[in-house]
């Protein structure tokens, strides 16, 4: 009895002494990350100071050499600061609100040092001054509270995520949201992109839950009497639709329909995949536009096959305007069984998003003997709609060019049919 007493004595000390050395580490570990953090925050601060100081500082000169070196450190500076922020323990929703501030005032920074707008930059940063020497000064007011946790990491957490309703960094975000919104404001071609990519185009009637399962059989007769479980998509939603799950025998998918028309977004059925039985590559293509005539969708091309040793996926565009250019942000994506043709997946929200393209945009002509370098072999040129940086919809030349040498390395390469700006460069393995 002694023996196991003792025993169990020596258990027990033992684990006390071992939680003890786990809280120890603990202990030292949180200390550590508390001061990594500590200095993390310190040179995020200084770097935020410093760059509301150099964009007070570019106001001074109308000299263009100097203006320029300044904001090249305000580019550089605009990028310190956002590195700063990504390795900070900040919400999500403040981090990215810096993100995008800041960087935007990083890249106009760089815009005017690259083009020389520089009376626009006075006109534009007086106010932007202001504004971020207010943030700066709510950042101190805020990450003052960290300084004061004594190295509690709960507090610090409560504080940063904005889980208190007392957080200092609500009114850093709310403020961050609104100067975004006033001194950086959408320009029309952002707007609309942004509108696009909410489907607040769609005007159409409303179909109920039922005539949406109508339309999905009508599209897909194979799933035709399945058994349907149907809900719709929540309240705060950008764009009202229907999820449409389905079983049928050894099939399960689903697809998600438009509230406003009934347009499918998205469809995708699995079933166990059967051994090839030899179905044509031709034969896989009259299938698709079979079921794309079904769908109402006769203004398409097929632009890309590849293949897989279950399915084709296939790539199809809009095609607009008497020179038959091809409106890439327009596309559908489909996925159809090599076993029996059966249409597997199906993607149109991009089609849905329809595109309004501007077919009086000249058509230059481009000799590609003196663009491109001698010895490069132009073997496929096309006409297609594609979106510039500034989410402008261009048209522009597709041109396949491969260098004729021992690399034989193939582009593909996307010019402006207006002012031949190339909008961009692509390796083709």
């Amino acid at each position: 009895m002694k023996s196991a007493i003792y025993l169990l004595s020596i258990a027990v000390l033992a684990l006390g002494l071992y939680s003890y050395e786990v809280r120890q580490e603990n202990t030292n570990l949180q200390q550590t990350v508390h001061a990594q953090y500590t200095n993390a925050l310190t040179n995020a601060s200084e770097r935020l100071t410093n760059l509301q100081e150099a964009i007070s500082q570019s106001l001074l000169f109308q000299d263009q050499v100097a203006l320029e070196a300044q904001l090249d450190n305000i580019w550089r500076m605009s990028n310190e600061f956002r590195s700063s922020i990504s390795s900070l323990p900040l919400s999500t929703e403040v981090a990215n609100d810096w993100l995008r501030y800041v960087g935007n005032i990083g890249e106009e920074a760089k815009y005017v040092a690259d083009n020389g707008d520089f009376e626009e930059w006075h006109k534009k940063m007086g106010k932007i001054n202001e504004n971020l020497k207010a943030l700066s000064d709510e950042w101190t007011v805020a990450t003052t509270r960290f300084y004061e946790n004594d190295g509690d990491f709960k507090k610090w957490a409560s504080v940063a995520t904005q889980e208190t309703k007392e957080s200092p960094f609500k009114n850093v975000s709310a403020n961050l949201k609104s100067y975004t919104e006033t001194d950086f404001p959408l320009t029309a071609s952002e707007s609309d992109w942004k509108k696009k990519q909410e489907l607040q185009n769609l005007t159409d009637k409303e179909l109920t839950k039922e005539q949406a399962i109508d339309k999905l059989e009508l599209l897909i007769p194979g799933i035709k009497d399945a058994t349907y479980t149907v809900t719709k998509s929540k309240e705060t939603a950008p764009y009202p639709f229907y999820h449409i799950q389905f079983v049928k025998g050894s099939r399960i998918g689903y697809a998600d329909i438009t509230v406003k028309g009934g347009h499918i977004l998205s469809f995708l059925s699995e079933r166990p995949v059967q051994e090839h039985t030899g179905i044509t590559q031709q034969q896989i293509k009259d299938r698709v536009y079979q079921f794309l005539g079904r769908a109402g969708y006769k203004d398409l091309q097929l632009v890309e096959m590849r293949e897989n040793h279950e399915a084709w996926h296939i790539s199809l565009a809009r095609v607009v305007g008497k020179d038959k250019a091809l409106v890439y942000p327009d596309g559908v994506q489909l996925k159809v069984s090599k076993d029996s043709g059966e249409l597997l997946g199906f993607n149109a929200m991009e089609y849905v998003q329809k595109e309004t393209v501007d077919e009086s945009q000249p058509v230059n002509p481009i000799d590609w003997e003196t663009f491109f370098r001698p010895g490069t072999i132009v073997e496929e040129e096309r006409l297609i709609y594609t979106e510039n940086d500034a989410f402008q919809l261009r048209k522009c030349y597709e041109v396949i060019a491969r260098f004729d040498n021992k690399l034989n390395e193939t582009f593909r390469v996307v010019v402006d049919t207006d002012n031949h700006d190339v909008i961009k460069v692509e390796y083709m393995p």
